[in-house]
């Protein structure tokens, strides 16, 4: 019996556990849902017309509406249906609309670079972000390339807008080059100068350009236009992001694109310009640089580009920086991270920030395309240059040499060099001409970076 009494009184406290627990719950979910403003509070009866707190001025919105909204805010419907409206290049106080089409064709574009950078090997290293930083500013309403808060937005103004990712850029490449060969042979110094006629000659094509209707450049695009016969993407991007921001992009994929197509578009130069005999000339072995003579080369370099160029003394500053640290060796931890982390990290970025600038309004028009054209003209005259200058020495050298590597004048380091040696030794297999196409291939990327600084003196003053 007392057994039977305590049961009963522990199914009666269970009850008054679970009622004073479902009131409790009721209570709060009053307090929570109670409509701040009106009298009504949030039940489970009013639940479909009471207003959540903080939530007073959101509007209403149907099922309906919300599928409609949903699908009105699709990638696909703004490709097919959208417009954007972008400030002007010329005039920013106007305004240029792009369909979303345009969208689509660029991302589309962005994919082929991908394409060729990864399936085709075409500066892959470079390429693959270019394609990918194509895809995302692309992308409707993403916002990547938003003011103050996207990312790519954050990567342009950080670094690829000023000089500062083409000048660590620069330090890499300068911790990464020998100038050895250059030393050891000062007149391979003169076909790193010749290759520089394609920057300057490319200045008259842009003025014949201007005489096709709907193609306009000033004086501030040629120049950044020129830079691409350098073949040297670094110091093209650093003169654009200078005197013409707007072509940054297309100007860098350009120069990056004929870099990696040195291999087709140099040899058949190269053949035309040189006969059999002269490109079985044989160079004798280069004499050895003492270490000394090396750690004294980017100091020497330095000084005379402040002393005469002043304008170019930033890009062959950082670049005498980055090689003087390698040569000295004794701050090896510095050098192995200008070469490697750090000049990784800096392409990666440097490439993204450039695709964020391919857009409709800078790409698709005739101007875009009229770099591409004059290119690859400034790119086969620099080549050209270095071939006839080449043959030119050989008129009053007793040592002759090997016109091949004049081509190699271009900065495209060290695939214009390795170019030269093939070609060479498709004629004979024992003329190994490497190390003496590095001698014009380095003095290159000095010869760009002063043609840089005159353009830069001369007009971003």
């Amino acid at each position: 019996m007392l057994d039977t009494k305590k049961e009963n009184s522990k199914k009666v406290l269970n009850a008054t556990l679970i009622v004073m627990g479902i009131a409790m719950v009721l209570s709060l979910c009053s307090t929570v849902f109670a409509s701040s403003g009106t009298d009504e509070v949030a039940s489970f009866r009013t639940m479909g017309t009471a207003i959540i707190k903080g939530s007073e001025n959101v509007p209403s919105i149907s099922v309906s509406e919300f599928l409609q909204n949903t699908v009105d805010n699709t990638g696909l419907n703004a490709i097919i249906n959208g417009a954007e409206e972008v400030p002007d290049l010329v005039d920013p106080t106007k305004s240029t609309l792009i369909p979303g089409w345009q969208r689509l064709l660029l991302i589309a574009i962005g994919f082929l670079i991908i394409y060729l950078g990864a399936a085709k090997g075409f500066e892959p290293l470079l390429l693959i972000p270019i394609g990918f930083g194509t895809v995302f500013v692309n992308i409707p309403s993403g916002g990547m390339y938003a003011e103050h808060s996207g990312m790519l937005r954050i990567i342009y103004d950080a670094g690829v807008g000023n000089e500062f990712f083409p000048m660590l850029i620069f330090m890499g490449i300068g911790a990464m080059t020998d100038f050895g060969p250059l030393i050891a042979n000062p007149k391979t110094a003169l076909l790193g100068g010749a290759a520089q006629l394609g920057v300057f000659i490319t200045l008259f094509g842009v003025a014949l350009m201007n005489l096709i209707p709907g193609v306009d450049y000033n004086m501030f695009e040629a120049c950044a236009i020129a830079i691409i016969g350098g073949a040297d993407g670094p110091t093209s991007i650093y003169v654009s992001g200078k005197l013409a921001p707007h072509m940054m992009a297309v100007i860098a994929v350009a120069a990056y694109s004929y870099m990696a197509l040195v291999p087709m578009i140099q040899p058949p130069i190269m053949k035309a310009l040189t006969t059999k005999h002269e490109r079985q000339i044989k160079m004798k072995q280069l004499r050895p640089v003492s270490k000394t003579e090396k750690i004294l080369f980017p100091i020497v370099l330095l000084i005379l580009a402040i002393l005469l160029i002043p304008s170019a003394a930033p890009l062959i500053g950082m670049l005498a920086f980055g090689n003087f640290v390698k040569q000295t060796g004794v701050v090896d931890r510095l050098a192995k991270t200008m070469e490697n982390e750090l000049l990784n990290i800096v392409s990666i970025l440097l490439s993204l920030g450039v695709g964020s600038q391919m857009t409709p309004d800078k790409i698709l028009n005739p101007n875009a395309v009229g770099i591409i054209v004059l290119g690859l003209v400034a790119f086969a005259v620099a080549t050209a240059g270095g071939v006839l200058v080449a043959k030119l020495m050989n008129l009053f050298l007793k040592e002759k040499i090997n016109p091949l590597i004049g081509s190699a004048g271009v900065s495209a380091v060290p695939m214009a060099a390795r170019v030269s040696n093939k070609v060479g030794l498709e004629y004979d297999p024992s003329n190994f001409l490497l190390m003496h196409a590095m001698g014009p291939n380095v003095a290159g990327v000095i010869g760009t970076a002063v043609a840089a600084g005159v353009f830069i003196a001369t007009y971003a003053s």
